[in-house]
């Protein structure tokens, strides 16, 4: 009833009993095979070497033996890869010693392990050049943005109409901006999480020393908890607060004001909570009423970018003006909860 092939071995290594499998396996008749020693059987296709040591070297000091890889040329069965486990026999009422001997074939498996670390081989070198394309994409996407903002800037000095210089201007910072985002990213490639705070960190200490004038001295502080987002994410809501940051910037202290600042904030779920359940907040302690909500939300191309931006995050904007301006954008459970401006 065993479906693997066993054999009952004497001391001397002859057969006293065999499975019916191992005759249908290895194709051999009871009558050749029953008190034939084990390395005549078949035309001598068990006088194997291996087979030999682990009989006659590790049994004898070992009482059991499991999973001895065998892999040899059977006559009928082709090249195959064996599993052997001994185990001695002992009793206690007599002297004579028996070996149980059973056979698993492997081969198949064998094969499939082999063409998957051949594929798991073949897939790292596709990653590994998927790698070297992508770096070199960035790097150029880099270059791209860099010579563009470079011709918007020229531009801008070039042209006599106040009006398409405010325009140029805008869209050189709209590209300092991307170029940003995709700096930050860049170096952390490959990594599919972001942590938040550091992420916002740079790219607010970026917009602060690229932004801030000398004759406004402003603060741009960022809070947030442990936490993080993929890096899909980490793109949308670091163009995000570049637009909020940079337009806090622009319109919430038209005037010099003692301890202009300007604050993000990110909460993330707490432990257990929904990972989709986030909210990003950036506010100031500028000028407020004082300024049109519209101008202020993004003024014309930056409130297009920003709704565009919070909609693909499937996420919901709110904006609260009072002494100065909070922008919060969020998703899941933080939408029933607005923050306080700065």
């Amino acid at each position: 009833t065993i479906h693997e092939p066993l054999l009952v071995l004497d001391d001397h290594f002859h057969v006293l009993a065999a499975s019916r499998s191992f005759y249908s396996i290895f194709r051999v008749d009871p009558e050749q095979t029953i008190g034939g020693l084990l390395y005549d059987l078949g035309d001598g296709q068990w006088n194997i070497p291996a087979l030999r040591v682990l009989l006659e070297t590790i049994i004898p000091e070992r009482a059991a033996m499991d999973g001895f890889e065998v892999d040899h040329d059977f006559p009928g069965l082709g090249p195959r890869t064996m599993l052997l486990n001994a185990r001695k026999v002992d009793y206690a009422a007599s002297a004579d010693m028996t070996i149980l001997l059973a056979f698993t074939d492997v081969t198949e498996r064998r094969s499939i392990e082999r063409e998957k670390e051949l594929l798991l081989a073949r897939t790292e070198e596709l990653l590994a050049e998927k790698q070297v394309l992508l770096q070199e994409m960035q790097h150029r996407v880099a270059n791209s943005l860099q010579i563009i903002a470079s011709i918007l800037l020229l531009k801008a000095r070039a042209v006599a109409s106040d009006e398409t210089r405010r325009e140029l201007k805008d869209a050189h910072q709209r590209v300092m901006s991307v170029a940003e985002v995709q700096s930050h990213l860049h170096a952390v490639d490959g990594v599919d999480q972001i942590e938040v705070a550091p992420y916002l960190t740079k790219l607010c200490a970026g917009l602060g020393s690229s932004m801030v004038g000398e004759t406004q001295a402003i603060a741009i502080e960022v809070a947030a908890g442990p936490g993080q987002i993929s890096s899909q994410k980490a793109v949308s809501l670091g163009l995000i607060v570049t637009e909020l940051v940079i337009n806090a910037i622009k319109y919430a202290f038209p005037a010099e004001r003692n301890h202009a600042h300007v604050l993000v904030t990110f909460e993330g779920a707490e432990e257990g909570g929904a990972a989709d359940d986030w909210r990003l907040t950036v506010s100031d302690n500028g000028v407020g009423k004082s300024v049109p909500t519209e101008a202020r939300a993004g003024g014309g191309l930056g409130t297009v970018i920003v709704d565009a931006l919070v909609k693909q995050l499937g996420a919901t904007m709110t904006v609260l003006v009072a002494s100065g301006m909070t922008v919060s954008i969020a998703q899941g459970d933080f939408h029933s909860a607005l923050p306080r401006a700065a």
